[in-house]
């Protein structure tokens, strides 16, 4: 039986977190030993298989008194302590300090590491701090896994040769949703509220909209990320006496029922990894307008006039237009979302597995 550990800070609810307790989860079942080694438990976690083992390799107890370096460089010890107790047959990091540790913390073991990038990296990896560690640990990876070319493209290429570029899995519930016989005349977006995702950008848009198509309004789902953005966005209803056509929805665990209600779904984000909120839009066969963002997730899944629409980021001009395209051409826009629809086909939770499963194969047979 052959043993996968995978480590990341927890299981909360979010992007990383998701793809690692299903491929876990996924992994178990199909008989390989699975291990998640994380930092810390926080409240509402995506849950764990019975079948997977969960390992705490993060601060103990007293240690939080101690220094900021004196801290890190036990969360690598810990993590070396992992290693060698479970010794798996390849380790894999998921999210950018977990990179790291999970490079110092195998060291010269026998034990592969693949890395992962989940975000852009323009900002994420191109700090001092992070060059010298990418220059000092990244050539020890036995690979990478990427969410996009954009993201691959930004580090050298030893770490290219040996990658994969692979989709996160879309949750089956967004699937083969039944089309409404009539959509709502409502513009649709769901992510956090957040600053990167820009909604105030996307407001900014749907007010050129709505003075074109009066009866539209725009529904933002999603929940507050406490960062000041619903607050920017709460100023500019306000200012924009937009109180009966911009609605907060706030959050829903009913999204693949509320969303397809709308004739046309708006994507606003600055940056992104690959954005999970595009991928179900897209599986729920929305028309979608989305900007082009680094670091090309949006790109790597849309084409431009076939199943969707690409604008530029930061331009509400642009972004309002295309969202006026799709609601006056009501056929082209359909279209659009019935090939939007065809992701299922590489982006169902199957088909990630087995891709991540045959290159954690592969990485595996390398190493002996």
């Amino acid at each position: 039986m052959k043993t996968i550990a995978f480590h990341l800070n927890c299981l909360v609810q979010g992007g990383a977190e998701r793809v690692v307790s299903n491929l876990a989860n996924q992994f178990a079942k199909e008989g390989y030993k699975v291990y998640v080694a994380t930092e810390w438990v926080d409240e509402n976690e995506f849950a764990l298989d019975e079948k997977v083992t969960r390992v705490h390799v993060g601060l103990r107890e007293g240690d939080e008194k101690k220094g900021r370096i004196a801290k890190f460089f036990l969360r690598v010890k810990y993590l070396k302590e992992f290693v060698k107790e479970y010794h798996p047959d390849v380790l894999i990091a998921f999210a950018q300090r977990a990179n790291y540790r999970a490079l110092m913390a195998a060291g010269k073991s026998d034990v592969p590491v693949v890395i992962s990038i989940r975000t852009d990296p323009v900002g994420h990896y191109d700090a001092l701090s992070d060059k010298v560690q990418i220059k000092w640990l990244f050539p020890r990876a036995a690979g990478c896994v990427f969410q996009t070319t954009g993201q691959k493209e930004f580090f050298k290429p030893y770490l290219q040769e040996n990658s994969a570029i692979i989709l996160n899995p879309i949750n089956p519930k967004y699937f083969g949703l039944e089309r409404p016989k009539q959509r709502e005349k409502s513009v649709v977006h769901h992510a956090r509220l957040v600053d990167f995702k820009n909604q105030p950008m996307l407001c900014e848009a749907f007010i050129k909209v709505h003075e074109k198509h009066p009866d539209y309004v725009l529904k933002i789902y999603g929940p507050d990320s406490f960062d000041g953005t619903k607050e920017i966005l709460d100023n500019i209803i306000k200012e924009n006496n937009a109180q009966d056509y911009i609605l907060l929805m706030g959050g829903s665990d009913e999204l693949e029922k509320e969303i397809p209600k709308g004739a046309v779904y708006a994507f606003s984000s600055d940056w992104e990894g690959m954005p999970n909120s595009l991928l179900e839009a897209m599986a729920m066969g929305m028309p979608i307008v989305a900007t082009d963002c680094p670091c090309g997730g949006p790109r790597t899944v849309i084409r431009d006039g076939e199943n969707g629409l690409l604008v530029p980021i930061k331009n509400p001009d642009v972004l309002a237009s295309g969202i006026c395209k799709l609601i006056e051409d009501r056929e082209f826009a359909e279209r659009l979302g019935r090939e939007a629809a065809k992701i299922e086909q590489i982006a169902n939770s199957e088909a990630v597995f087995i891709q991540w499963r045959d290159y954690l194969e592969k990485i595996i047979g390398e190493k002996g």
